[in-house]
């Protein structure tokens, strides 16, 4: 039976920037800042791999709406709380010119053991992404719809594309975060599993092996977490602004129902390799919205906002259905004609010449529409 209306439910974590206003520099004061927005939020915010970096976490939420207010509740604590100690919040999926050796690790035992096993291709991954959890307890649908879902990650990609410029250099891709991501064993797009014995037993021979701790090491673009009943998408840069990032949400949400009603129709769904998703997505992260995507499953290429218009055309009976529609379609609507968050920062350069004037544009865009106390 197909879940009702607002039944998948919707959780965004979101990964940020501590900035030096006087530097525009990342700044490694997470222990004075997470003190004071912990006294409000509680431990819907936490440390990261470095202490520089800051993640929140919303609530679980029906509606767009409750993510909405969620998300500006934690983004507006978080920018309150740097404030009072001199420092600024930015999000964006790389810092435009801080070095990766110049930041502390966050001295933490998950941390510590992370470095101790991947050494210098950990301490290089500066990156900042979104998470998105959509509620799905029935784990063996989950696992039909993850098969189903993994096909639609480079429009994703494309969209949520926030991190050109790396270490003071344009990096020439949308998303130079997804690069720096791969790094990590297990990063990218999942395998096709034709059951979920074959899932879980892949996941055991990994542990067995040692080649991971335990099923949270595996970094799958999507994954289905054992801590909680979800499918959790992890392919995003972090977004600029509050909209951005609940238009992704919104998209995510509805192409997990959609694979649901497809799953309970028992509609077929297509074994693409996880090798041309991988390609497909490194295009994705490489040109954004300003090229040609891979449709994955018509095997051709499209320029990005044809494929893109298509992945929404493909959703919108489930936008409808969770009422989303007028604001998601208007939201991809601007996006595809102003530009993601890699163009804009780009544009900005353009009039510019300067990355601290990109850092200065996305910490203002960070605090857009947030409502400050």
């Amino acid at each position: 039976m197909s879940q009702g209306v607002n039944s998948f439910t919707l959780g965004v974590e979101e990964e940020f920037q501590i900035i030096d206003p006087q530097t525009f520099a990342l700044s490694a004061d997470v222990e004075r800042i997470l003190p004071r927005a912990r006294e409000i939020l509680g431990e819907a915010v936490q440390y990261e791999l470095i202490l520089s970096q800051i993640e929140v976490a919303t609530p679980i939420c029906r509606t767009l709406a409750e993510a909405r207010t969620a998300m500006t509740r934690l983004r507006s604590v978080l920018i309150a709380s740097a404030e009072q100690v001199g420092r600024r919040i930015a999000a964006a999926g790389t810092h435009p010119f801080s070095l990766w050796h110049e930041q502390p690790i966050t001295p933490k035992d998950r941390y510590r053991a992370l470095v101790q096993d991947f050494r210098r291709l950990i301490k290089e991954q500066v990156i900042f992404g979104c998470h998105v959890h959509v509620g799905l307890s029935d784990r063996d649908a989950a696992l039909d719809v993850m098969n189903r879902a993994r096909l639609w990650l480079s429009p994703l990609l494309a969209l949520s594309a926030n991190s050109p410029f790396s270490e003071g250099a344009d990096t020439r891709y949308a998303s130079f975060r997804t690069g720096l991501w791969w790094t990590s064993p297990l990063a990218g797009p999942p395998p096709f599993f034709s059951s979920r014995q074959a899932h879980d037993l892949f996941i055991q021979t990994l542990v067995t092996t040692g080649s991971v701790e335990d099923s949270s090491r595996i970094y799958w673009d999507i994954r289905l977490p054992e801590r909680y009943e979800t499918i959790e998408f992890r392919v995003m840069d972090v977004c600029l602004t509050i909209d951005e990032a609940l238009m992704i949400a919104g998209l995510i949400r509805a192409l997990v129902r959609t694979c649901y009603e497809e799953s309970l129709r028992r509609v077929p769904v297509p074994n693409v390799p996880a090798e041309l998703l991988r390609v497909a997505n490194w295009r994705a992260a490489r040109y954004g919205l300003e090229g040609e995507l891979i449709d994955v499953c018509a095997e051709r290429t499209m320029l990005a906002g044809e494929l893109i218009e298509q992945f929404l055309t493909r959703l919108r009976p489930a936008l409808e259905a969770e009422g989303d529609w007028e604001y998601i379609s208007s939201r991809v609507a601007h996006t595809l004609g102003y530009g993601n968050g890699a163009m804009r920062q780009r544009a900005v350069f353009a009039r510019t010449g300067s990355v601290t004037d990109v850092v200065q544009y996305i910490i203002d865009e960070t605090a857009r529409g947030c409502e400050m106390s």
